[in-house]
């Protein structure tokens, strides 16, 4: 599913400036994010993990499980984000199904990405 041609249209978004933090390690978020424009940055502490673009989620498990996320989202360069709160996530799920099916995807794909970090 491309996340960003779903939610193309938006015109209710969230911008950030490059260099600006999108999210901070710590913080609990009660929406997750869908980057439409721009680039980002994933790290811990100093220590990127990788690089996201268009069609990115953010926040994704922190909007599920309303733990402190783990690491930073920094903007690369300017921005463009739609913010999903949890009523509309839900509502997603219920209109889309598939949109649940390609969150779990991406969560695990992470994970396995973690992994491999560790491991390696």
């Amino acid at each position: 599913m491309d996340f960003a041609s779903l939610f193309r249209h938006e015109t209710d978004t969230v911008n950030f400036a490059a260099g600006e933090t999108i999210v901070r390690h710590g913080e609990v978020l009660d929406v997750m994010y869908v980057l439409i424009e721009g680039e980002a940055e994933i790290k811990v502490g100093e220590q990127p993990l990788c690089e996201i673009g268009p069609g990115a989620l953010v926040g994704e498990l922190a909007l599920i499980d309303r733990t402190p996320g783990n690491a930073d989202v920094v903007a690369k360069s300017a921005c463009r984000l739609v913010s999903i709160n949890e009523h509309r996530f839900r509502f997603l799920i219920q209109q889309t199904p598939n949109f649940a099916l390609e969150v779990m995807r991406v969560i695990a794909e992470r994970l396995r990405a973690m992994n491999r970090r560790v491991a390696g």
